[in-house]
């Protein structure tokens, strides 16, 4: 029962994840529709990334005491209005209205599937479980961002919230009649919340994410726009590729989440990072070669998804007596770094009239998040060798 409610889970992030990621799979025809720059049109994923940033702590915070099960329905419940709001915005305001309510709803339903999963399961079995709940992400690159590609060629860009509203109706009677019930947590205290802050292993992994999920969101948010513009791929040819990435992804996932439990969080942080600021780096100098560059961009997914249960096992091993708490923190200074991002990706655009150095850009910021890391690594080894 345990690995169906899991299924379930890791379904629902993928609606949720859809609906971040297809943004930047329709970046330039939803700039053009709605007559608007790509850069500004990118600021959507801002939008989202800020709401979910700011908006899931509180909300996390204020329904501690709720059931895991009643808060993931009602999470998921204000997701499907969200995306009724977008298919019927007819103006940018109102769109970026509806991301808002997009990223909110996405990111309690995360903090929420992930304490869920973390009590539905033995201590050994959460690197895996967290990897197969972030499969929803990659699989939404596989078929989420081809389908809302797809559905905007036939249709409009409208049509891809509908299909999410739809698809996430179902999940949410699966929801209700398949997750049991899990109870929630006793709310954390401020004077709690600021030591697991002032704690420098905590602190210098989060400052690991932030520029790390920066670097990554310079580069993504204006993927599409690399693949058209500087390798000079058809729209139909991009669905395709975005296609392989998410393949790519979902492999990435399967690997981290099973070489975690079997070779640590810091083992595989390690070769993670190293892999995403080496592929980023030599992005720009393979463009005139297709294969290079598109095995580049696959190595650099393939390590953005091992990153991810590398990260949350991370903390959860540093932190288990206040894992909600930073499981929380982690995912909004993820979308912090998202935001942050996904403007500076725009400023590079806006600054350099293209797109083909937002890869350096981004190798840069990894490079500062490969450098908290080590901090945090170091800290965290100097700190066990005191108590014991």
């Amino acid at each position: 029962m345990n690995r169906i409610v899991i299924y379930i889970l890791t379904i629902a992030v993928f609606f949720t994840a859809t609906s971040e990621l297809v943004v930047a799979g329709i970046l330039n025809v939803l700039a053009d529709q709605m007559h608007v720059s790509v850069a500004l049109a990118g600021q959507l994923i801002t939008v989202y990334s800020l709401a979910f940033a700011i908006g899931t702590p509180v909300v996390v915070s204020l329904t501690a005491r709720m059931g895991r099960k009643k808060l993931l329905l009602l999470a998921m419940l204000v997701f499907i209005i969200g995306n009724f709001v977008s298919f019927v915005s007819s103006s940018f305001t109102l769109l970026v209205a509806s991301r808002i309510i997009l990223g909110v709803s996405s990111g309690v339903l995360l903090v929420a599937a992930f304490s869920a999963a973390a009590k539905m399961v033995p201590p050994e079995k959460i690197g895996s479980t967290i990897g197969t709940i972030i499969l929803g992400f990659s699989s939404a690159m596989i078929l989420g961002v081809p389908i809302g590609i797809a559905l905007t060629d036939m249709f409009s860009w409208q049509m891809i919230f509908l299909f999410l509203a739809a698809g996430s109706l179902i999940i949410l009677f699966g929801m209700a009649l398949m997750l049991p019930e899990i109870e929630g947590d006793a709310p954390v205290p401020f004077s709690r919340q600021i030591t697991v802050l002032a704690d420098p292993v905590i602190l210098s992994a989060l400052l690991l994410v932030l520029f790390r999920e920066a670097g990554n969101s310079v580069m993504f948010t204006y993927l599409t726009t690399f693949l058209d513009t500087i390798l000079h791929r058809s729209a139909s040819g991009i669905g395709f590729i975005m296609l392989a990435f998410g393949i790519a992804g979902a492999i990435g996932s399967r690997i981290g989440g099973s070489a975690v439990d079997k070779w640590g969080s810091v083992r595989m942080m390690v070769i993670s990072m190293i892999v995403h600021v080496v592929t980023l780096a030599l992005l720009p100098l393979a463009i005139h070669s297709f294969p290079l560059a598109i095995a580049l961009l696959s190595l650099w997914i393939i390590s953005l998804f091992i990153m991810g249960p590398a990260t949350q096992t991370y903390f959860i091993e540093k932190a288990p007596q206040s894992s909600n708490l930073i499981i929380s923190l982690n995912i909004s200074v993820t979308q912090v770094g998202l935001a942050a991002g996904a403007g500076v990706g725009g400023m590079a655009v806006t600054l350099n009239a293209t797109v083909l150095y937002n890869p350096w850009v981004a190798s840069l910021a990894l490079l500062i998040a490969f450098s908290a890391a080590i901090v945090s690594f170091r800290k965290s080894r100097r700190t066990q060798a005191v108590t014991a």
